[in-house]
């Protein structure tokens, strides 16, 4: 486990404490009274917090999300559910998944390092309204 820096985690409580993904100046916004002022200070904390695995980037929102996969070790093969309707994005943890994309390749054989997937849908809750 690595130690995380002063502003590091007081961005990750934020994050971790959210029920949905939040933007950048959304942070910014949040920990200003925390003595976090500037957006390079928020982005250099976030793109540590990604490396280390312990928020992932909802790329479709720009938007940061908490890890909440235990087993989840890696920063650069991320899959979620968004809803699209309450859009509530859950990380996908699925081994099947994994293993099938750990061995994928193009049809020109090039074979993929990093992956940040996002399926849409309707999550149980508003398929039943």
């Amino acid at each position: 486990m690595q130690n995380l820096s002063k502003n590091q985690q007081i961005i990750f409580d934020l994050i971790d404490k959210s029920p949905e993904p939040l933007k950048a100046y959304a942070i910014l916004f949040n920990v200003q009274k925390k003595g976090i002022k500037a957006p390079l200070q928020v982005y250099r904390a976030l793109d540590k917090l990604v490396k280390i695995g312990k928020i992932h980037k909802i790329e479709s929102r720009n938007a940061f999300i908490a890890c909440n996969n235990s087993s989840c070790q890696v920063s650069n093969a991320t899959a979620f559910s968004i809803c699209e309707v309450c859009e509530k994005v859950t990380e996908i943890s699925n081994t099947n998944l994994s293993k099938y994309l750990s061995n994928f390749k193009d049809k020109e054989g090039m074979k993929f390092n990093k992956y940040n997937l996002e399926f849409f849908g309707l999550c149980k809750k508003c398929k039943n309204k």
